[in-house]
């Protein structure tokens, strides 16, 4: 059980640094001279990416919560 406890703590932390370079992305691409509709497409992308990591993050607590409640 101690696996899976681990286990969920990497993909939480995954999840979290892949949030934090959402945040950058964003500030990125907000701080950019490019025209507005190009800043909205790369900010949508930022967007599902932003999605994706929070998933895999909240992913890995349920697995640790698994985890804790099996050993």
């Amino acid at each position: 059980m101690d696996m899976l406890i681990w286990g969920g703590a990497a993909l939480t932390m995954a999840g979290v640094l892949t949030l934090l370079w959402c945040i950058l992305l964003a500030m990125r691409a907000r701080k950019s001279a490019l025209p507005e509709d190009q800043i909205k497409a790369q900010l949508q992308r930022v967007v599902v990416l932003n999605l994706g990591a929070l998933a895999v993050s909240g992913l890995g607590l349920i697995v640790v919560v698994t985890g804790i409640l099996l050993t």
